[in-house]
């Protein structure tokens, strides 16, 4: 790959979100929609600007609340995978439980949380940690469970226990699909704690979406959500570059 492919590759999303944003504010002035309907891009970024101390606060808030569940999300995560990784028995056992649960949906959970816990930061968390655990669990659970038998053999042979495979070869093995499950996790915890905080909270970007959707401002809506999108873009970056950092090995030859 040339240099020029590395910065036009490097600068694609950056071109296309440019040209998504005129092409938005071009169909919105030619078609004169109100912004009562769909907010143009000028019209978020003016009410953006104009409230973004309360954006921020309430951003921030739904940031630790989300890091919070997702914290939790990962320990959870990491070892219900290694259990159904390193034992057949339990993979059988456990997994159609896990997926059937998963596939509850978890907004339905809310009003029990809320019962459960009140009204605040617990029924955030908690949403956080049910929509993302299970990226986690799963690909932790996949690396571990597809580790070649051939070399469990050979390090068996060489003295190596299963503990020892595990931690020295299986987990390292496993990180790949460890990292991929955090990029997918993290945006849906963002998720799971916007929709908690929609119904039961009275400060976040949650919270924040329905007071603007009340009062009609919808360009302060779409502000919004446009924090929530900044953040999880964020996190999902920032775990790239580590990703790249420590599994280099796993992507060799690419690029």
């Amino acid at each position: 790959m040339t240099p020029l492919d590395k910065k036009l590759e490097a600068a694609a999303p950056w071109l296309l979100l440019l040209a998504t944003v005129l092409l938005w504010q071009g169909l919105c002035m030619a078609l004169d929609v109100s912004e009562f309907v769909f907010p143009s891009p000028a019209r978020i970024a003016e009410q953006a600007w104009e409230h973004h101390a309360a954006i921020l606060a309430h951003a921030w808030r739904t940031f630790w609340v989300t890091m919070v569940g997702f914290a939790i999300a990962i320990v959870v995560g990491v070892l219900l995978g290694a259990l159904m990784g390193s034992s057949r028995l339990a993979y059988n056992a456990m997994y159609p439980l896990m997926t059937g649960f998963n596939a509850l949906p978890k907004a339905a959970f809310v009003p029990i949380l809320v019962v459960w816990f009140g009204i605040g930061v617990g029924p955030a968390v908690l949403t956080a940690f049910l929509i993302s655990f299970f990226p986690i669990m799963v690909n932790i659970a996949t690396g571990l469970a597809t580790l070649e038998p051939e070399l469990e053999d050979v390090l068996r042979v060489l003295g190596a226990r299963r503990s020892d495979v595990l931690l020295k070869v299986g987990l390292p093995r496993s990180l790949p699909y460890f990292y991929g499950s955090l990029k997918v996790a993290i945006t849906l915890a963002f998720v799971g704690t916007t929709v908690s905080e929609m119904t039961a909270a009275n400060e976040g970007i949650g919270y924040l979406l329905v007071s603007a959707g009340s009062s009609m401002q919808m360009g302060l809506a779409f502000a919004g959500l446009l924090a929530v999108g900044v953040m999880a873009m964020a996190m999902y970056e920032l775990f790239a570059v580590v990703e790249k950092r420590t599994t280099a090995w796993a992507h060799r030859g690419q690029g």
